[in-house]
């Protein structure tokens, strides 16, 4: 994560004090730019647009990795098309040269999905405003691994689709989305997965016998993800994607040894 032409750079970070947001802030920060944490806890709400002229100004680079507090339908869509028309309006005065925002591997793939369906909205805002942008796509992240498995969760059972999986450390998420923040705009995307790929379901087999946890996965072909039957490879990345290094099961040691 060099520094963009050697120069030291502003970078706000909308979303700033989340999961990714708080590994994206201090990374920068470790190689020299400017990061600043945006988020409704810091003054900044980009829903309201309360703080978002004051944190911008002077900012070369903005990353979005805020997420909706719901995931219903409705509220999503709202979330992202207000919090994006809101920030890329306040960009536009501001100058900010590089808008990059964290997406979802098979938006596309799945659009009858309400949360894939707003990711869409939220990159066609960014795609048509005229600002230099970078959309990174991410797969699943492993720290969300447990939630899959409990909303799967039927009584002992723990339903699963057979389909394609390639879920990735949130910290090299991290790392993507910082490398392409100080780079040169892509005005496209890239996507960005986990060393290896497996069936899902036998995924969740291996977590639940490493996790210790009783629970019986079944195979399910009409099983939901996220309210939604994914399939073969809505969930995996097309060839030429970034490719992390942490494998889940080492992850998971070291998560433990924490």
């Amino acid at each position: 994560m060099a520094r963009k032409g050697g120069f030291v750079m502003k970078v706000v970070v909308i979303g700033g004090t989340g999961l990714i947001g708080s590994k994206l802030v201090a990374k920068l920060g470790e190689h020299g730019h400017e990061a600043v944490a945006a988020a409704p806890s810091t003054g900044v709400n980009t829903l309201t647009g309360e703080g978002l002229a004051e944190v911008l100004a002077g900012a070369q680079v903005v990353i979005d990795v805020s997420n909706s507090p719901s995931f219903e339908p409705a509220a999503v869509l709202k979330f992202f098309e207000t919090s994006t028309r809101n920030l890329l309006a306040a960009e536009a005065p501001a100058g900010v040269g590089h808008h990059v925002a964290l997406s979802v591997v098979g938006t596309e793939r799945m659009p009858e999905n309400g949360y894939f369906r707003a990711k869409i909205a939220q990159e066609q805002l960014i795609e048509s405003s005229g600002i230099p942008f970078s959309l990174v796509h991410a797969t699943q992240f492993f720290e969300f691994v447990r939630g899959i498995a409990d909303e799967s969760t039927d009584g002992n059972t723990v339903r699963i689709a057979p389909v394609l999986f390639q879920p990735i450390a949130g910290e090299e998420v991290a790392q993507a989305v910082g490398r392409v923040a100080v780079g040169q705009p892509l005005n496209g995307r890239v996507e960005v997965a986990g060393p290896e790929q497996s069936r899902m379901d036998e995924f969740f087999r291996d977590a639940l016998a490493a996790w210790g946890d009783p629970r019986t996965v079944v195979t399910d072909p009409q099983a939901r993800y996220y309210g939604s039957v994914p399939g073969e490879r809505t969930l995996v990345p097309s060839e030429g994607a970034t490719l992390g290094k942490i494998r889940y099961r080492d992850w998971l040691g070291q998560t433990a040894a924490k």
